[in-house]
């Protein structure tokens, strides 16, 4: 049996991608347990279907758990139910940006604590509709001592639904290859309220987007040891947004819906380690200001 703590899209995804019987959602603290999790199923390729889904009983004891949920709810939701698992459950964390895994795995140094970074792409364009919008890859990898034995057991399970898994030894740094695609587009949309493709040809990106493109290569480079020039940072932002370019990202989507972002784990996190290392990052700010700003209305 897995575990997925969060039902948002991506948790409906791999619920929905998992074999049935052998999956179920777990409830938060004070959340009901008795009804199912019930919705309609749009597969990347082929008909819609529906899927149900049990919540997790007393009792049961996960093989592995995923945590889906958003990056600011993570440590409050985790902490809620972590009691219940034994000490050698595998935990795999799925969240935007940086900043909550290290907080989950120092919090909790002594449990298999891991991280993934996917591509697949899912959303709910009605509240119960999952649609596999993209299919793409999924690593995993250790963020405490006690995970890296985890790693082939956790990619094992996750095969199952299909998609294409891997091992990841260093998940740092691939969790910092996507945090540099999404600082270089999200808080663009959602300021701009636009698809991923319009932010290259508008004045706010095309002002900003070379300053900015610096701040993250100084900062990977103090952070990891690894330089990457801000004119191949830019290329492999612009790259991404090309390719999804009608893609509506989650932190536009937030906004919209009037939901908290998680600006705070992607350019917010990358303002506040410029403040530890001593990095100036003012587009960085800039662009966490004007979200805070949007989603405070």
């Amino acid at each position: 049996m897995i575990g997925i703590l969060g039902a948002g899209s991506l948790g409906r995804l791999w619920g929905a991608l998992l074999p049935a019987g052998r999956v179920a959602f777990i409830a938060r603290l004070g959340e009901p347990t008795d009804t199912d999790l019930s919705y309609r199923f749009q597969p990347f390729e082929g008909p819609e279907s529906p899927v149900t889904i049990p919540f997790l009983k007393t009792g049961n004891k996960p093989q592995l758990i995923l945590v889906t949920t958003k990056a600011g709810d993570t440590l409050n939701a985790l902490a809620g139910v972590i009691d219940r698992f034994a000490m050698d459950t595998p935990i795999l964390l799925f969240q935007n940006g940086l900043g909550s895994q290290q907080a989950v795995a120092d919090r909790w140094p002594g449990r298999p604590i891991l991280a993934a970074s996917t591509t697949e792409g899912a959303n709910r364009p009605e509240p119960e509709l999952l649609v596999h919008a993209g299919t793409g890859d999924t690593w995993v990898g250790p963020m405490t001592e006690p995970a890296r034995a985890a790693v082939s057991k956790t990619v094992a399970l996750l095969a199952a639904t299909g998609l294409a898994v891997h091992p990841e030894p260093d998940i740092l740094q691939r969790l910092w290859q996507k945090l540099i695609i999404n600082a270089g587009i999200n808080a663009y949309t959602a300021i701009l309220d636009c698809p991923n493709g319009e932010i290259l040809s508008t004045h706010l990106y095309q002002s900003t987007i070379d300053d900015l493109c610096q701040e993250l290569s100084q900062l990977m480079g103090a952070a990891l040891q690894i330089r990457e020039t801000p004119n191949s940072l830019r290329q492999r932002i612009e790259r991404v947004a090309r390719n999804t370019a009608g893609n509506t990202s989650s932190m536009r989507a937030d906004v919209l819906r009037g939901r908290r972002t998680e600006i705070g784990f992607i350019n917010g996190y990358l303002t506040q380690l410029g403040n530890e290392l001593g990095i100036k990052t003012p587009v960085n700010q800039m662009l966490t200001e004007r979200v805070q700003q949007l989603s405070s209305h």
